[in-house]
């Protein structure tokens, strides 16, 4: 999955379209399905056409995207089905959101937002940080923005119980840096996995579990900047941001803005630079999670059909003053159920998708995936 607020509220067209086109190309080029989320026209897509893709960036550039958190989604899908011209473009949180209901278990982005500069009198604090303390998915990003309070974000994720996964390193990256420090000291990320079968194993793992929050994969920027050089920029910004009483949701485009004007465009450079590494290694990470081999694909074979499930109860006997002893029985059935079966247990190519109200049933290589309709 891909974030679309990155399009919409990063770069003007048509750059824009060219980096959502390329982040497209690296998740393919790394055997992986790359799904764009937006909302258009009252739905909540997971997944756009290059026209879509080229509509939300349009969108972006005139000022017709609205940035989309959970509690945006339902009012954005309202309105923009009554006004085609508008566009939801997803943050993080409704990213997850998204995401987690088609299915989707790996998200790659930039950077997560979090606890802002100064938070304990303003009380700013991204929605993205309780979304993935309730939605299992894996973001896979260059850490927490440096233009935040690093260290305060990390405490939240904690108590959110979201994992944060140092990828191939100790250190947190942070976004722009290769690490991000705190009064002289490095912050840590309190997990290190360093190749993607490691991370996808930890993601298996967290769904048998059936835990209820995700992780951050916090991947180094392949392009850092100079650690003092950024920090000056980032204090540069943040004053400006002040002294313009620019906060919310408004303040990461802005402050990302202002680092871009003041670092002469180094800023977007990097940030596309760690876009793309980041699609990359979430490109790997979902193929590994896919046993190895090549990412799932729509089955060769699927039946639409009834799955039925026929509970029989038999009664032993009468028996006075309280319930008949007996026995019950479950008998799974329906056409579509049946011939999906058959399908399967004939051998098809590859897999049989079919509605089934038991586990999955696995034969060699034959995977038949569960589908509730």
């Amino acid at each position: 999955a891909l974030e679309s607020t990155i399009i919409t509220h990063g770069m003007p067209y048509p750059r824009n379209l060219e980096v959502a086109r390329a982040v497209e190309a690296r998740v393919r080029a790394g055997g992986a399905v790359p799904a764009t989320v937006a909302v258009l026209d009252g739905r909540l897509r997971v997944g756009l056409s290059d026209a879509e893709l080229e509509r939300v960036a349009v969108a972006g550039d005139r000022g017709a995207a609205v940035k989309c958190s959970r509690r945006d989604l339902a009012d954005v899908a309202a309105r923009s089905a009554r006004d085609g011209a508008l566009v939801g473009a997803t943050t993080v949180a409704g990213t997850a959101v998204a995401a987690h209901l088609a299915g989707v278990e790996v998200f790659a982005t930039g950077g997560i937002g979090g606890v802002h500069r100064g938070a304990e009198t303003t009380f700013d604090v991204s929605a993205d940080l309780v979304e993935l303390g309730r939605t299992p998915i894996l973001v896979v990003c260059a850490g927490v923005k440096s233009i935040l309070d690093v260290p305060k974000t990390l405490e939240v994720l904690e108590t959110q119980g979201v994992a944060v996964i140092g990828y191939g390193t100790d250190d947190l990256a942070a976004f722009f840096a290769a690490r991000s420090s705190a009064g002289g000291e490095v912050n840590r990320a309190p997990l290190r996995y360093d190749d993607a079968a490691g991370v996808a194993g930890w993601l298996a793992k967290n769904a048998e579990l059936g835990l209820a929050s995700g992780a951050v994969l916090a991947v180094p920027n392949p392009a850092p900047m100079d650690g003092d050089a950024i920090d000056g920029a980032i204090a540069a910004a943040l004053e400006a941001a002040a002294a313009r009483g620019v906060s919310g949701k408004d303040a990461t485009p802005f402050l990302l803005a202002k680092l871009e004007e003041v670092t002469g465009g180094a800023s977007l450079e990097a940030n596309i630079a760690l876009v793309l590494n980041n699609a990359r290694v979430a490109a790997d990470v979902a193929v590994a999670r896919a046993g190895g081999g090549p990412a799932r694909r729509p089955p060769d074979v699927a039946v639409v059909g009834a799955s039925t499930v026929d509970v029989v109860g038999r009664a032993g006997g009468p028996c006075a003053g309280t319930s008949a002893p007996g026995a019950a029985s479950t008998t799974f059935g329906g056409v579509g159920r049946n011939v999906a079966v058959a399908a399967a247990r004939a051998g098809a190519a590859t897999t049989v998708s079919y509605t089934h109200l038991r586990a999955h049933e696995t034969r060699g290589n034959l995977v038949c995936r569960l589908l509730l309709e």
